[in-house]
């Protein structure tokens, strides 16, 4: 088997190249080489996949059994309607990693497959798009949707698209459970919030690398919901956060309403909370039987703090420093509660 990586230098691409590479196969990565090292074993090629000329350079080193996209989050669907189209000769097969923002309905909506997407051209540029006033639809949404068309446009039932909510675990990028793991670890009263009940969906991201490598390798098409089908309970998160770390934190658990009154952020200041119905409500049965395991999350956090305690996050990125609650802020919000 031979695989082109888009991306495969940190996170969920390098998790699908050292799998790949397990397994035996051939692998390709292609990257501009700023974000992270190439590893061992692979077959690089660097270059900018916005420029024509540098995916034509990447095409000559085909052919390959599929391509497994990891690197379009920040791309227009024009340019990921560009990829697609050059290396197409080369490609049998194409598995793109999406967003469940692609969803009409997201995160207000209880969501399957069969629910409608947001509708925006394969050949938009970044412009196309907007976000609503309450934070949905996303713009980004619109951009991955579009995307998602242009794949099919050229590759049809060979396309398969998975869409995953919130993907956690040994090296991540953006911030979300190293988070809270320095928060258990700091100790003393933090805010949690209410209720500790409510049931979270986010996917560890070594299976769901394990899936995008067996989508590659099989025949099936279409969209997949890459979510926990199990999930975890927010208090049993916390309570494994606290567990690892040796953190000797109490969780205060705090009404949404009176955080949203407080002015907190959801999604960023206070990591992986949102009060919209749909947002932990995604149907991934397709997904499971199409051989998607989840490991169960607490072996995610213990091994993401092993990680975190040790060689710590991988990239600088942007998005690291919208999560988390300023401590002055979380202190002035428990002093009144």
């Amino acid at each position: 088997m031979k695989i082109l990586v888009m991306g495969g230098t940190w996170f969920l691409g390098k998790h699908i190249a050292e799998g790949a590479l397990g397994r035996g196969w051939v692998v390709t990565t292609f990257n501009r080489g700023r974000s992270g090292r190439d590893v061992k074993g692979v077959e690089p090629v660097h270059g900018d996949r916005g420029r024509r000329a540098d995916l034509e350079r990447l095409a000559v080193c085909g052919p390959w059994d599929a391509v497994i996209d990891t690197s379009s989050s920040e791309l227009p669907p024009r340019d990921v309607l560009m990829a697609a189209t050059v290396l197409r000769p080369a490609v049998r097969r194409w598995v793109h990693v999406s967003t469940v923002s692609v969803y009409e309905g997201w995160p207000h909506h209880s969501l399957t497959e069969a629910s409608p997407l947001l509708d925006c051209p394969p050949d938009a540029d970044d412009s196309s798009g907007y976000t609503g006033a309450d934070g949905s639809p996303t713009k980004y949404g619109f951009q991955k949707a579009g995307s998602e068309h242009a794949v099919t446009e050229v590759f049809g039932d060979t396309a398969v698209f998975l869409r995953p909510g919130v993907i956690l675990g040994p090296g991540e990028y953006v911030g979300r459970l190293p988070w809270w793991l320095a928060r258990a670890k700091r100790g003393g009263r933090f805010l949690a919030p209410a209720p500790a009940g409510q049931r979270i969906q986010p996917v560890d991201v070594r299976d769901v690398a394990d899936f995008a490598l067996a989508q590659a390798a099989g025949s099936a098409s279409g969209g997949f919901n890459v979510a926990h089908p199990e999930g975890i309970t927010f208090r049993g998160f916390l309570d494994a956060c606290l567990a690892e770390t040796g953190g000797a934190g109490a969780p205060v658990w705090v009404d949404p309403a009176v955080l949203t009154e407080q002015g907190v952020k959801q999604w960023t200041e206070l990591p992986l909370w949102r009060t919209h119905a749909g947002v932990w409500a995604v149907d991934s049965s397709r997904a499971v039987a199409a051989g998607l395991e989840c490991r169960p999350l607490a072996e995610t956090i213990r091994d993401t703090w092993r990680w975190w305690a040790g060689d710590g996050r991988p990239v600088d990125h942007p998005r690291w420093a919208e999560h988390g609650i300023a401590p002055e802020k979380e202190a002035k919000i428990l002093a009144s509660v």
